[in-house]
């Protein structure tokens, strides 16, 4: 588990709502769910909403309860690890990941606690994600994407008329802007640690590679990537069309740059358009590849739910998680936090409502969209590899950095499916 790759900003603290002991089991079967917040203030917690989702089910199901427990990103990995610990294993956890869970075998399959009916509402992009081999443990709970956002104004100072479609296309804009607008950074290329693993993948992609392939196996140091990095380093780093030092810079820092006026283009998710909206005038585009010969970046981020075994609730657990992700539910949460679906019944509703029209490339790449290795029990730690290293790969001499990694990474693998 970790931090979620979806939040702008990650409430600090530990909010226990509904209790902060266990509730007593009255005849019936309380459920624990442990959950995610996804607020920057408790003001936007999401207990609330948890708790509102506790109470229409309850009022529904008199013979179960729902314990809620919301925390904070920082905190919930140790939560969960110190009541598993304990001996007090919750029932249903909301987090970044699974697949610790599934090599420690404490999780029922999606096929145990899901109805047909919920499974096949499920974006089948997600549902294979949450597979750890060829088994479905992970429940997508909310999603994000990443599409091309640009500042329109800048673009119209520099005399360009429509957004890059290839590289080539991107680095003359971003000559463009530099001789034309003086003071602002042509393309923001965050590969600081906050997440770089993230801006690496879509580069990765957009030249006609990949961090891993179909069945798992990391494909870091892939001619593919060695030509991206070497692009990416050549002309758009040495002509001092983005970041100095890509590797010291967060995409917090680079979107806030965006939203100042400080950016002219990048790779953004929703949160970034919710920032900029009434500071800058922007646009989406899909994310512009090496060429015509690559097929389009459709690149996305999940957040999971997971059912534990330990207490035998599987009945239980499943009529609360087919209700948790019906349609309204999931609609009221995704409009919250300015989220994305992972649902096609919501999908749908998001797609022809007129008020989220700035949403539409988001959306667009969702049934299609590629995903970390999310099943692999080495990917956090391979992650973190990622944040901490891959902006040395566009630094002069960085050529053997991918190497480097991909041995690394090789024996993160290999430790981990030793158990």
């Amino acid at each position: 588990m970790k931090r979620s790759a979806l939040l702008p900003l990650p409430l600090v603290g530990c909010l226990l709502l509904s209790g902060c002991g266990a509730l007593t089991d009255l005849g019936g079967v309380t459920l624990n769910l442990v959950a995610a917040d996804y607020g920057d203030s408790q003001a936007n917690s999401s207990a609330a909403y948890w708790n509102q989702v506790a109470k229409d089910f309850e009022a529904a199901n008199s013979d179960i309860k729902v314990h809620v427990d919301v925390v904070s990103w920082d905190d919930i990995d140790k939560r969960v690890a110190d009541l598993i610990a304990k001996g007090k294993v919750p029932d249903i956890v909301q987090t970044g990941g699974f697949a610790d869970q599934v090599s420690a075998d404490r999780l029922y399959p999606v096929g145990d606690v899901l109805s047909i009916d919920t499974q096949a509402n499920l974006l089948d992009s997600f549902s294979k994600a949450g597979q750890v081999l060829g088994s479905q443990y992970g429940i997508p709970f909310i999603s994000s994407s990443r599409v091309f956002v640009y500042n329109k104004e800048i673009f119209a100072k520099a005399g360009i008329a429509a957004p890059p479609t290839t590289w080539e296309e991107l680095r003359k804009d971003a000559e463009l802007i530099r001789a034309k607008v003086p003071g602002v950074t042509p393309y923001a290329l965050p590969l600081g640690p906050e997440e770089a693993q993230a801006e690496s993948m879509i580069w990765t992609m957009s030249g006609g590679g990949a961090l891993s392939d179909s069945v798992g196996n990391y494909t870091l140091d892939s001619t593919q990537n060695h030509e991206t990095f070497k692009w990416v380093r050549t002309n758009l780093i040495e002509k001092g069309l983005t970041y100095g030092e890509p590797g010291k810079v967060n995409r917090k820092t680079a979107f806030e740059d965006f939203t100042n006026g400080k950016v002219a283009m990048l790779n953004g998710h929703p949160g970034l358009l919710k920032a900029a909206a009434g500071k800058v005038q922007y646009a989406t585009a899909a994310i512009p590849r090496k060429d015509k010969n690559v097929k389009p970046v459709a690149f996305g981020v999940a957040d999971w739910l997971m059912a534990f075994k330990a207490n035998g609730h599987r009945a239980e657990i499943k009529k609360f998680l087919n209700f948790a992700l019906s349609k309204d539910n999931t609609l009221k949460f995704d409009e919250e936090y300015n989220l994305l679906p992972v649902t096609q019944d919501t999908l749908d509703e998001l797609s022809a409502n007129p008020a989220h029209e700035d949403l539409t490339e988001f959306l667009k790449v969702l049934p299609t969209a590629s995903f970390y290795p999310y099943g692999d029990p080495s990917w956090d730690k391979v992650s973190s590899l990622l944040k901490q290293r891959m902006g040395e790969a566009v630094r002069p001499g960085g050529d053997g950095v991918l190497g480097e990694l991909q041995t690394a990474a090789t024996a993160e693998a290999s430790r981990a499916r030793k158990g």
